[in-house]
Protein backbone atom coordinates (compact mmCIF):
# COMPACT_ATOMS: atom_id res chain seq x y z
CA UNK A 1 0.00 0.00 0.00
CA UNK A 2 1.38 3.27 -1.12
CA UNK A 3 2.79 5.80 1.87
CA UNK A 4 0.73 8.74 2.83
CA UNK A 5 3.67 11.23 1.34
CA UNK A 6 3.72 9.10 -1.59
CA UNK A 7 0.13 9.87 -2.40
CA UNK A 8 0.04 13.35 -1.56
CA UNK A 9 3.15 13.90 -3.88
CA UNK A 10 1.28 12.30 -6.60
CA UNK A 11 -1.90 13.75 -5.86
CA UNK A 12 0.13 17.00 -6.13
CA UNK A 13 1.47 16.52 -9.65
CA UNK A 14 -1.82 16.01 -10.85
CA UNK A 15 -3.65 19.11 -8.77
CA UNK A 16 -1.37 22.28 -10.20
CA UNK A 17 -3.69 23.50 -13.72
CA UNK A 18 -0.90 23.29 -15.99
CA UNK A 19 0.26 20.09 -15.37
CA UNK A 20 -3.37 18.95 -15.80
CA UNK A 21 -3.49 20.38 -18.77
CA UNK A 22 -0.63 17.96 -19.69
CA UNK A 23 -1.92 15.17 -18.70
CA UNK A 24 -5.54 15.48 -20.00
CA UNK A 25 -3.81 16.15 -23.45
CA UNK A 26 -1.54 13.05 -23.10
CA UNK A 27 -4.78 10.93 -22.57
CA UNK A 28 -5.42 10.17 -26.27
CA UNK A 29 -2.10 7.86 -26.02
CA UNK A 30 0.17 9.61 -28.28
CA UNK A 31 3.70 11.38 -26.87
CA UNK A 32 4.13 14.95 -27.41
CA UNK A 33 7.53 17.08 -27.19
CA UNK A 34 7.73 19.86 -24.42
CA UNK A 35 7.13 22.47 -26.52
CA UNK A 36 3.77 21.04 -27.54
CA UNK A 37 3.16 20.88 -24.04
CA UNK A 38 4.07 23.98 -23.21
CA UNK A 39 1.60 25.38 -25.66
CA UNK A 40 -1.55 23.08 -24.70
CA UNK A 41 -0.58 24.36 -21.21
CA UNK A 42 -0.58 27.83 -21.88
CA UNK A 43 2.78 28.37 -20.47
CA UNK A 44 6.86 29.10 -21.01
CA UNK A 45 9.06 26.35 -22.56
CA UNK A 46 11.15 26.30 -19.71
CA UNK A 47 8.13 26.34 -16.97
CA UNK A 48 6.87 23.31 -18.71
CA UNK A 49 10.26 21.71 -18.84
CA UNK A 50 10.36 22.14 -14.84
CA UNK A 51 6.95 20.11 -14.82
CA UNK A 52 7.60 17.35 -16.61
CA UNK A 53 10.45 16.95 -15.17
CA UNK A 54 8.78 16.26 -11.94
CA UNK A 55 6.34 14.46 -13.49
CA UNK A 56 8.54 11.88 -14.59
CA UNK A 57 10.39 11.97 -11.67
CA UNK A 58 7.04 11.01 -9.66
CA UNK A 59 6.12 8.03 -12.03
CA UNK A 60 3.53 9.79 -14.36
CA UNK A 61 5.08 10.39 -17.47
CA UNK A 62 7.58 8.47 -19.60
CA UNK A 63 10.03 10.16 -21.83
CA UNK A 64 11.47 8.35 -25.35
CA UNK A 65 13.86 10.10 -27.22
CA UNK A 66 14.64 10.20 -31.33
CA UNK A 67 16.73 12.20 -32.69
CA UNK A 68 16.98 15.55 -30.94
CA UNK A 69 13.75 15.20 -30.03
CA UNK A 70 11.94 14.03 -26.59
CA UNK A 71 8.54 12.82 -26.56
CA UNK A 72 6.37 12.42 -23.42
CA UNK A 73 3.24 10.04 -22.76
CA UNK A 74 1.58 8.65 -19.89
CA UNK A 75 3.81 5.99 -18.06
CA UNK A 76 0.94 3.10 -18.14
CA UNK A 77 -2.15 2.73 -18.15
CA UNK A 78 -2.79 2.61 -14.65
CA UNK A 79 -1.82 6.45 -14.84
CA UNK A 80 -4.42 6.92 -17.63
CA UNK A 81 -7.29 5.15 -15.62
CA UNK A 82 -5.83 7.88 -12.51
CA UNK A 83 -6.55 10.77 -15.01
CA UNK A 84 -10.03 9.30 -16.14
CA UNK A 85 -11.11 8.83 -12.43
CA UNK A 86 -10.41 12.67 -11.45
CA UNK A 87 -12.51 13.53 -14.82
CA UNK A 88 -15.66 11.67 -13.42
CA UNK A 89 -15.41 12.74 -9.80
CA UNK A 90 -15.16 16.37 -10.72
CA UNK A 91 -17.91 16.16 -13.69
CA UNK A 92 -19.76 15.16 -10.79
CA UNK A 93 -19.03 18.27 -8.94
CA UNK A 94 -20.41 20.30 -11.28
CA UNK A 95 -23.55 21.90 -10.63
CA UNK A 96 -26.37 21.07 -12.62
CA UNK A 97 -27.77 24.08 -15.13
CA UNK A 98 -31.50 23.94 -16.36
CA UNK A 99 -29.90 25.74 -19.57
CA UNK A 100 -26.42 24.02 -19.95
CA UNK A 101 -25.01 25.36 -23.31
CA UNK A 102 -22.71 22.33 -24.39
CA UNK A 103 -19.93 23.45 -27.45
CA UNK A 104 -18.94 20.96 -30.44
CA UNK A 105 -15.68 20.33 -28.91
CA UNK A 106 -17.77 18.97 -25.49
CA UNK A 107 -20.10 17.22 -27.67
CA UNK A 108 -18.01 15.38 -29.90
CA UNK A 109 -15.75 14.04 -26.63
CA UNK A 110 -18.99 12.80 -25.10
CA UNK A 111 -19.79 10.83 -28.42
CA UNK A 112 -16.39 9.53 -29.30
CA UNK A 113 -12.59 9.99 -27.49
CA UNK A 114 -9.52 8.03 -26.54
CA UNK A 115 -8.81 7.27 -23.44
CA UNK A 116 -5.06 6.25 -23.57
CA UNK A 117 -5.09 3.41 -25.50
CA UNK A 118 -9.36 2.56 -25.88
CA UNK A 119 -12.14 4.20 -26.44
CA UNK A 120 -14.70 6.20 -24.73
CA UNK A 121 -17.36 7.99 -24.51
CA UNK A 122 -20.72 7.10 -26.33
CA UNK A 123 -19.09 4.82 -28.63
CA UNK A 124 -16.75 2.92 -26.13
CA UNK A 125 -19.45 2.81 -23.86
CA UNK A 126 -21.88 1.44 -26.62
CA UNK A 127 -19.41 -1.19 -27.73
CA UNK A 128 -19.08 -2.37 -24.55
CA UNK A 129 -22.77 -2.82 -23.68
CA UNK A 130 -23.59 -4.47 -27.10
CA UNK A 131 -20.38 -7.21 -26.54
CA UNK A 132 -21.85 -8.13 -23.38
CA UNK A 133 -25.55 -8.53 -24.56
CA UNK A 134 -24.41 -10.87 -27.07
CA UNK A 135 -22.31 -13.04 -24.56
CA UNK A 136 -19.19 -12.09 -26.15
CA UNK A 137 -17.89 -10.27 -22.57
CA UNK A 138 -18.53 -10.43 -19.27
CA UNK A 139 -18.13 -7.79 -17.28
CA UNK A 140 -18.23 -6.72 -13.44
CA UNK A 141 -17.67 -3.53 -11.76
CA UNK A 142 -13.59 -4.54 -10.90
CA UNK A 143 -12.83 -7.00 -14.00
CA UNK A 144 -14.04 -8.74 -16.95
CA UNK A 145 -13.16 -11.40 -19.75
CA UNK A 146 -14.02 -12.07 -23.20
CA UNK A 147 -15.69 -15.73 -23.12
CA UNK A 148 -14.75 -18.15 -26.36
CA UNK A 149 -17.35 -16.74 -28.22
CA UNK A 150 -16.27 -13.48 -27.70
CA UNK A 151 -12.91 -14.55 -28.89
CA UNK A 152 -14.36 -16.10 -32.38
CA UNK A 153 -16.19 -13.14 -32.72
CA UNK A 154 -13.37 -11.02 -32.60
CA UNK A 155 -11.36 -13.06 -35.45
CA UNK A 156 -14.60 -13.02 -37.81
CA UNK A 157 -14.75 -8.64 -37.64
CA UNK A 158 -10.46 -9.19 -38.04
CA UNK A 159 -9.10 -8.75 -34.56
CA UNK A 160 -5.98 -11.03 -34.39
CA UNK A 161 -6.81 -12.47 -31.36
CA UNK A 162 -3.16 -13.78 -31.23
CA UNK A 163 -1.57 -10.64 -30.94
CA UNK A 164 -4.11 -9.96 -27.77
CA UNK A 165 -3.19 -13.16 -26.33
CA UNK A 166 0.67 -12.08 -26.35
CA UNK A 167 -0.19 -8.63 -25.20
CA UNK A 168 -2.11 -9.95 -22.26
CA UNK A 169 0.63 -12.75 -21.43
CA UNK A 170 -2.25 -15.41 -22.20
CA UNK A 171 -1.41 -18.52 -24.66
CA UNK A 172 -4.95 -20.25 -24.01
CA UNK A 173 -7.84 -19.61 -22.20
CA UNK A 174 -10.55 -16.76 -21.78
CA UNK A 175 -8.92 -13.25 -22.23
CA UNK A 176 -9.36 -10.99 -19.70
CA UNK A 177 -10.12 -7.43 -20.22
CA UNK A 178 -10.73 -4.25 -18.03
CA UNK A 179 -13.96 -1.98 -17.55
CA UNK A 180 -13.12 1.57 -16.96
CA UNK A 181 -15.96 3.53 -15.53
CA UNK A 182 -16.71 6.41 -18.59
CA UNK A 183 -16.71 9.85 -16.97
CA UNK A 184 -19.06 11.40 -19.03
CA UNK A 185 -21.44 8.46 -20.17
CA UNK A 186 -20.77 7.55 -15.83
CA UNK A 187 -21.12 4.07 -17.42
CA UNK A 188 -17.90 1.24 -18.07
CA UNK A 189 -16.23 0.86 -21.13
CA UNK A 190 -13.72 -1.45 -22.76
CA UNK A 191 -10.03 -0.82 -21.29
CA UNK A 192 -7.05 -3.44 -21.04
CA UNK A 193 -5.53 -5.49 -24.20
CA UNK A 194 -9.49 -6.40 -26.05
CA UNK A 195 -10.58 -2.20 -25.33
CA UNK A 196 -6.98 -1.39 -27.12
CA UNK A 197 -7.34 -4.06 -30.20
CA UNK A 198 -11.13 -2.05 -30.55
CA UNK A 199 -9.42 0.84 -30.70
CA UNK A 200 -6.64 -0.33 -32.68
CA UNK A 201 -8.78 -1.69 -34.98
CA UNK A 202 -11.43 0.85 -35.46
CA UNK A 203 -7.84 3.46 -36.82
CA UNK A 204 -7.05 1.00 -38.59
CA UNK A 205 -10.26 0.12 -40.89
CA UNK A 206 -10.96 3.65 -40.73
CA UNK A 207 -13.85 3.94 -38.46
CA UNK A 208 -12.47 6.49 -36.69
CA UNK A 209 -10.30 9.42 -37.41
CA UNK A 210 -8.59 12.24 -35.16
CA UNK A 211 -10.44 15.63 -34.53
CA UNK A 212 -7.36 18.07 -34.75
CA UNK A 213 -6.67 20.06 -31.11
CA UNK A 214 -8.39 17.32 -28.87
CA UNK A 215 -8.65 13.82 -27.95
CA UNK A 216 -12.42 13.51 -29.25
CA UNK A 217 -12.55 11.38 -32.21
CA UNK A 218 -15.10 11.66 -35.31
CA UNK A 219 -16.53 8.19 -36.52
CA UNK A 220 -16.55 7.74 -40.54
CA UNK A 221 -19.39 7.31 -42.43
CA UNK A 222 -18.08 3.37 -43.04
CA UNK A 223 -17.74 3.27 -39.38
CA UNK A 224 -21.25 3.96 -38.36
CA UNK A 225 -22.18 0.81 -41.11
CA UNK A 226 -19.53 -0.69 -39.10
CA UNK A 227 -20.19 -0.34 -35.82
CA UNK A 228 -24.16 -1.19 -36.89
CA UNK A 229 -23.43 -4.00 -38.76
CA UNK A 230 -20.68 -5.86 -36.94
CA UNK A 231 -21.50 -4.82 -33.76
CA UNK A 232 -25.25 -4.28 -33.42
CA UNK A 233 -24.23 -0.27 -32.32
CA UNK A 234 -26.28 2.37 -33.52
CA UNK A 235 -24.48 5.78 -32.92
CA UNK A 236 -26.56 8.00 -35.54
Amino acid sequence: MASTAAFAEVAAMAGDPARAAMLHALMDGRALTASELARIAGVAPQTASGHLARMTETGLLAVAKQGRHRYHRLASSGVAHMIEGIMRVASEREAPRKHLSVGPRDAALRQARTCYDHLAGRLGVSLSDALTAAGYAELSAESGMITERGLEFLERVGIDVSVMRERGGMKSGRLLCRPCLDWSERRSHLAGVVGAALCAHSFAQGLVCRIDGTRALQITPKGLRAYRDKFGVRLD
